[in-house]
């Protein structure tokens, strides 16, 4: 039988039981999914306070595993079943960056006590109304009597008698009173203990999260033909800690910058926002190689730990193992059993193989991709069986696609090499991200998406994956939620994806100064410049604009900087060479089949902004065919603004629209 009913809440034409799982508008039944209901309750009991993601998450999904997506859905569906689209009240504020704040007037009602009472004749329920001072009424259902069987002869009813406080019998009131004291008692001792439980298993389930920045090793013996061992070894090390859930490393991207420096340790820290770096020496001579390194608690300067590795320089692949075990040892970190399985010792490979390998990297590192393949193509030659030769040949592949314009050939060899890396490990995650990164280049998002996903579930910790997805979901045109799962790869790791790092989300919302904000200081960085200009020229600062689309495209005249230039022209008046860049690019793209339809939009941007309409269509069409179809971002997208009246534009919106809702109904 029930104790207590518990309070329950009004909020507008709204009634919430939370008791009852029962939301009612006007007294009628309002249906939600489990999880919306706890995340309205949350939201509700916390009225008028700002609670962030990270706590509605622990407190709606606790101990499982959810994409912020999933929130970001709740939410939405809250605000429709709550009316915000039909009148002008508004019941959720949004605070960006932050959480959400339940702003509407709550009111809360306490309900009733119900209580169990034990008497000298047995059980009997007594509905007990407790006040705060002496002298009011308390309800007390009386046993029910046969009629004229009462005590003082007169004829009894069923049901609740009102009797005064001070009327009451006093053996009848004490064991009223020691009944409810009893009751009272025992729900503050297991609130208490509850209390007391729920902090010493927070205590015990939230490891401490080291974040870690594995730098480049230094040649001390200067010699040329050595300096890719110094950052493709670091990378070895930074890909087997990749699985360890309470330890942050940041990515190969984040530390190539370092190679060949002097350190200074503080200021480095202090830029790739760590508390611990690993930093150390190497010299080669002849077939000896001696490797130095030390383990550094940046806050507190002092070493954790230190080794000296001397082998032979054909046992290469003992370094990684090596060093992953001492840092594991120097932070002392616990590892789930999977997770120990999974940075086991690599597996053999030919130490001439792994050496090209390792050359390859140390190049796609360095953005080198023609030269990378070479080197990749050469080590699995040598030896096929090293799973990620083959992801890293599939990424140079990928890249030299769409950078490069390799072309279709290109992507297909990329689909191959991922296909053998994952024959090899299945589980590999560079393999599984890249592959996905090639899903959704090449117009497959609804394939990229349940990969990523997955691959999550076994890494959830991992910032790369979760800005992947961001990737596939803005190809999609679920910008909030790609915008939410990019913010929280930034909040994993705030340097993920090095200077590939561009949310392009804030962008498509037309948010420019959040857009220019995210992205990195990368003064040398053409990508990065690009973006910059890019964001300029939407905010109408021409002369900044121009000045960052020139020299990205100086620094490296690729596709995306050749979109850049086209632009910065326009705002030279020198139309006819806009045109022209622009239609040699176009040719390029479609000759080679280079996928990328994110970049192609670009170049219908340029051509509408330029006035020629006519090919505006023809790439806003080839990129929708070919797998960007982010109709909320087209229906805002100013620059399309010249074309709108094209008759054959609400055709193309039409198709984007399409696939656009089948996604949103598959995937959320």
């Amino acid at each position: 039988m029930e104790l207590k009913t518990g309070s329950f809440y009004e909020c507008g034409p709204f009634r919430l039981e939370p008791a009852e799982h029962r939301l009612t508008r006007e007294g009628s039944p309002v249906s939600l999914s489990p999880k919306a209901f706890e995340l309205l309750v949350f939201l509700i009991r916390n009225q008028g306070r700002l609670v962030t993601k990270e706590q509605i998450m622990q407190a709606v999904w606790p101990s499982s595993f959810v994409e912020e997506a999933n929130l970001t859905v709740s939410i939405s569906v809250l605000r429709k079943v709550l009316g915000e689209k039909e009148s002008d009240l508004r019941y959720i504020e949004t605070v960006p960056k932050k959480g959400y704040r339940f702003t509407a007037v709550v009111k809360e009602i306490e309900s009733p006590q119900k209580v169990l009472m034990q008497t000298d004749g047995g059980l009997k329920q007594a509905e007990v109304q407790l006040f705060q001072s002496s002298g009011h009424a308390s309800t007390v259902s009386a046993p029910k009597l046969p009629v004229g069987d009462t005590e003082d002869g007169s004829c009894a009813r069923d049901g609740p008698v009102l009797v005064p406080q001070e009327a009451a019998h006093p053996t009848s009131r004490r064991r009223l009173t020691i009944a409810v004291l009893a009751v009272l008692v025992c729900i503050l001792t297991i609130i208490s203990y509850l209390s007391y439980r729920r902090r010493a298993l927070s205590k015990l389930s939230v490891p401490v999260q080291h974040s870690l920045a594995i730098l480049p090793l230094r040649n001390l013996r200067q010699n040329p033909n050595d300096d890719f061992l110094g950052f493709s070894l670091a990378d070895a090390v930074i890909t087997k800690l990749g699985p360890v859930s309470s330890l942050t490393v940041r990515p190969s991207s984040a530390i190539e910058k370092y190679k060949g420096q002097t350190i200074d340790l503080q200021r480095v820290a202090a830029e790739l926002n760590v508390d611990t770096l690993l930093t150390g020496t190497f010299i080669h001579d002849g077939d000896d190689l001696r490797i130095t390194y030390q383990l550094i608690d940046a806050k507190a300067d002092k070493i954790l730990g230190r080794d000296m590795i001397d082998l032979k320089y054909d046992k290469l692949l003992t370094v990684q193992d090596n060093v992953t075990q001492q840092i594991i040892k120097g932070l002392e970190l616990n590892l789930s059993p999977s997770e120990a399985a999974r940075i086991k010792p690599s597996t053999p490979v030919n130490s001439l193989a792994y050496e090209y390998y390792l050359r390859g990297v140390d190049l796609v590192g360095s953005h080198n991709f023609p030269v990378a393949i070479r080197m990749l193509e050469k080590s699995v030659e040598i030896d096929p069986n090293y799973s990620l030769t083959w992801a890293y040949l599939g990424q140079s592949y990928e890249s030299a696609a769409a950078f490069e314009f390799g072309g279709m050939e290109q992507y297909q060899k990329a689909q191959t090499a991922y296909g053998r890396a994952l024959a090899l490990d299945p589980k590999q995650l560079e393999a599984n991200m890249f592959l996905a990164n090639l899903l959704v280049d090449t117009g497959k998002v609804e394939q990229a998406v349940p990969l990523l996903r997955n691959t999550l579930k076994n890494n959830p910790n991992n910032a790369a994956l979760h800005w992947e997805l961001g990737y596939a979901y803005r190809f999609a045109g679920m910008l909030r939620e790609s915008v939410a799962e990019c913010e929280q790869a930034r909040q994993i790791d705030p340097l993920v994806k090095g200077n590939g790092a561009v949310l392009n989300g804030y962008l498509y919302l037309r948010e420019y100064d959040k857009f220019l904000q995210s992205l990195p200081d990368a003064n040398d960085a053409a990508f990065i410049l690009f973006y910059r200009g890019f964001g300029e020229y939407h905010q109408k600062k021409w002369d900044l604009a121009a000045k960052d689309l020139d020299r990205a495209y100086e620094l490296d005249p690729t596709l995306y900087t050749g979109i850049g230039k086209a632009f910065s022209n326009s705002l030279a008046h020198r139309d006819k060479e806009a045109l022209e860049l622009l239609q040699q690019l176009e040719n390029k793209i479609v000759q080679r089949g280079v996928a990328d339809p994110e970049a192609t939009y670009k170049i219908a941007q340029g051509y509408a902004v330029l006035g020629d309409k006519v090919s505006a269509m023809r790439m806003l069409r080839y990129s929708i065919e070919h797998g960007f179809f982010s109709y909320p971002y087209f229906m805002n997208d100013p620059l399309l603004g010249p074309i709108r009246n094209e008759p054959a534009f609400p055709q193309l919106m039409s198709a984007a629209y399409q696939r656009n809702a089948l996604f949103k109904s598959n995937f959320f």
